[in-house]
């Protein structure tokens, strides 16, 4: 059975088979989103569009998770430790479950959710979160899901609407929500299928 995710991208004419890689990483020095291209950062994005077409099909999804990553981590497109020190960290009523990922999971609940859909025990090691390909797979099913705020991708990109600026609330209100939003639309931009 299709997940609705699928159903509701393929209604938006935004079906994602296969990725013109080429044509992509081009496109996002063109639009200036990175003037030069490392490799962590490339397999930072094919880690992420590799995991997403594998399982969903909206275009603007995918151009929004990678937006949100890009300004997550400061453009590196790997996953990122919260700030502050060890001191800092342990004061969090959340520690040992800080950020350490593409969007900063915290909590032991989201932790678990991570290890339910996952298989992978970032319970007993939390350190796990932070690798990829596994943040990559985190920051999509957490965005797909809602699993951060309650909102989620479908409730800003489906048949009938597409909203860039508020689909901030995903993550964390509307905080930079312009910004991400301009991210969102060059990479969308970017994006064709073969």
């Amino acid at each position: 059975m299709a997940d609705n995710a699928d159903i509701v991208g393929e209604q938006a004419g935004q079906a994602a088979t296969q990725i013109d890689k080429d044509f992509f990483f081009q496109a996002i020095k063109d639009n200036k989103l990175f003037l030069t291209l490392t490799q962590l950062e490339v397999n930072g994005m094919n880690d992420i569009i590799d995991y997403f077409i594998s399982k969903y099909t909206d275009l603007r999804w995918l151009a929004y998770v990678l937006a949100t990553v890009y300004h997550e981590t400061a453009e590196t497109m790997q996953p990122v430790k919260e700030y502050g020190g060890e001191k800092y960290l342990k004061s969090k009523k959340y520690y040992p479950y800080y950020g350490r990922d593409l969007c900063q999971t915290t909590w032991i609940y989201n932790y678990q959710k991570v290890k339910d859909f996952s298989g992978i025990d970032v319970v007993s090691n939390p350190d796990l979160i932070g690798q990829m390909p596994l943040a990559a797979k985190v920051a999509i099913e957490f965005m797909v899901h809602g699993w951060y705020t309650g909102k989620k991708l479908q409730d800003y990109f489906n048949s009938v609407k597409e909203d860039y600026v508020n689909a901030r609330k995903i993550i964390n209100g509307l905080d930079k929500a312009e910004l991400i939003a301009g991210y969102g639309k060059k990479f969308f931009a970017s994006l064709k299928t073969l």
